[in-house]
């Protein structure tokens, strides 16, 4: 799976798509997903992981399967873990690169732990 990144100046365009937003103390577990395109989750500063949990929790338990957009202070030393719990796009902080944030993905090929996208570990576990 491709993250799409979306620069800052970019994230304003109407794209037409049955979105809601979810502020970071909220429970996923009580939002009514039907019709629901995509929901964007905020990190109001780096240093608050709770979007993490709630695009995990998203994922794995409720089986939510559109796009979930990380939105907010969004570093790009953070994507590659968005992208393992969950995340398929997220809106950069104005003063990240677009290019170097792509690189991030470059540099970690492969994972030995599952996560919300690959739940499978890479290696297989005999009894």
């Amino acid at each position: 799976m491709n993250m799409k990144l979306i620069a800052a100046q970019d994230a304003l365009a109407a794209d037409g798509v049955t979105a809601i937003t979810l502020a970071n103390d909220a429970d996923p577990r009580t939002l009514a997903l039907a019709g629901v395109q995509r929901i964007d989750l905020h990190f109001p500063k780096f240093t608050d992981g709770r979007a993490f949990s709630q695009a995990f929790l998203l994922r794995r338990r409720l089986g939510f399967a559109g796009e979930i957009r990380a939105t907010g202070d969004v570093l790009m030393d953070q994507l590659v873990q968005m992208q393992r719990t969950g995340f398929d796009a997220a809106v950069l902080r104005a003063d990240q690169d677009l290019q170097q944030a792509q690189a991030q993905f470059e540099r970690y090929r492969g994972f030995y732990q599952g996560d919300a996208v690959q739940p499978q570990p890479r290696f297989g576990v005999s009894a």
